[in-house]
């Protein structure tokens, strides 16, 4: 990796001593209060503070203090502080809560800190553009892909279509074992969403596009009859949730699991002897979901410069690839190769990154700041299709026109 050193890879990687800031920054530097979840997950928490520490001994200026809030929490905490003209300077957002503050224009666009034309941005970037501004900065963002167990395929290969993992998983299945894994119940209906999602976008489809939604189109109903139809072969353990599956699949049980790639960290950590692999998702289109988190300026700010200061260092080619290794299987905002240390430890991270020019956001296209309400009304319906009988057209045309009704009140 050109100008970048092993040892300050592997430092970034190691996660020692957590650095945060000392009340001195505070007396003799401007600081920026960066509020994220993040800081608060056990481990890559830690090394995010120790990271962003080096930006603040990088120069006298500026000093960045991690604001660590639970995910559950992070949305209603600061957006009541946000109405109140007040929130931290910088925000570390999920997808969802993004667009929920973009259109209530409670984020200043990032274009207008500072000149971004010089970076090489990876294809997530155009997600976080909104009316010709960039409003956030991707600062992480994590691919889907087939995770697989080649003991449980013939051949130790996994399908290269939909006929063949159809197939695959049917003969993987039996003496205790399932060919394959998703979420299906209302209790997970985030990642029922999600596992949806990549069905509708594998069969070329999309939630929603050009301000209407598009739940019933033959593109949709299609992806929705193929997901009904691995449910109905009994090669999924119907009712688990993915902490179950994800545990039964490091144990042997499960051959192949469409997922982020954060969770093929999940297994090597678990099971650090379990050998699986990774591939393309086996539908007709290359395009699948990612869970992307955007970096956002609170619009109460008035420390532009600093917000800039930060958001100009965290995007050199140094401090990217140390994020990018301490985040683990994601992309960071800009093209970075990785370490030769993690590819050799985690050669089936490949698999995730050559789908980064495909990847889609689990929103409903042009109407991202609803994708909440358009997920409670996919869900309900496709539920009455698994369990209730009904077919995949009735069950999306009830739901278009739910949504039609309920959320876009029409």
């Amino acid at each position: 990796m050109t100008g970048i050193s092993r040892r300050t890879l592997l430092q970034a990687a190691s996660g020692g001593a957590a650095l945060n800031v000392t009340r001195s920054y505070a007396q003799t530097k401007e600081t920026l209060t960066f509020a994220a979840a993040l800081f608060a997950e056990a481990g890559r928490g830690d090394k995010t503070r120790a990271w962003i520490d080096k930006f603040n001994r990088s120069q006298d200026r500026y000093a960045i203090e991690p604001v660590a809030i639970s995910f559950s929490k992070l949305a209603d905490t600061v957006f009541t502080q946000m109405g109140g003209g007040g929130g931290p300077d910088l925000i570390r957002f999920d997808q969802t809560d993004f667009f929920a503050a973009v259109p209530a224009n409670r984020l200043f666009p990032v274009d207008d800190l500072l000149d971004l034309s010089k970076y090489k941005f990876q294809a997530a970037d155009k997600f976080v553009k909104v009316d010709g501004k960039r409003i956030g900065i991707a600062f992480e963002t994590a691919n889907y892909a087939m995770l697989y167990n080649p003991e449980l395929l013939k051949g130790g290969m996994p399908p290269k279509n939909f006929e063949e993992f159809v197939a695959a998983a049917k003969e993987a299945t039996g003496r205790g074992k399932f060919g394959y894994a998703y979420r299906a119940t209302m209790p997970e209906r985030a990642g029922f969403w999600f596992d949806l999602s990549n069905y509708v976008y594998g069969f070329g489809g999309q939630w929603g596009g050009g301000g209407e939604p598009t739940l019933n189109s033959p593109e949709v109903v299609e992806a929705i009859t193929q997901y009904k139809r691995v449910y109905d072969l009994g090669v999924v353990p119907k009712g688990a949730d993915a902490a179950t599956y994800r545990r039964m699949f490091w144990e042997g049980k499960i051959a192949m699991n469409v997922d982020n790639g954060g969770v093929g960290g999940i297994f090597s950590a678990q099971a650090p002897d379990f050998k699986f692999s990774a591939a393309p998702s086996p539908f007709p289109n290359k395009a699948q979901g990612i869970t992307l988190t955007m970096l956002a300026f609170n619009a109460n700010s008035k420390k532009k410069a600093a917000a800039a200061a930060f958001i100009e260092w965290m995007l050199q080619p140094e401090p990217q690839a140390e994020l990018q290794l301490l985040l683990g299987a994601s992309n960071v905002a800009t093209q970075i190769p990785r370490a030769e240390e993690e590819l050799k430890k985690y050669p089936w991270v490949t698999a995730f990154d050559a789908n980064t020019p495909n990847g889609q956001p689990f929103l409903v296209r042009s109407l991202e700041s609803k994708t909440l309400d358009f997920q409670q009304v996919v869900c309900e319906n496709v539920l009455r299709c698994l369990i209730g009988g009904e077919t995949p057209k009735q069950v999306m045309a009830d739901a278009q026109a739910q949504a039609l009704s309920r959320i876009l009140r029409r």
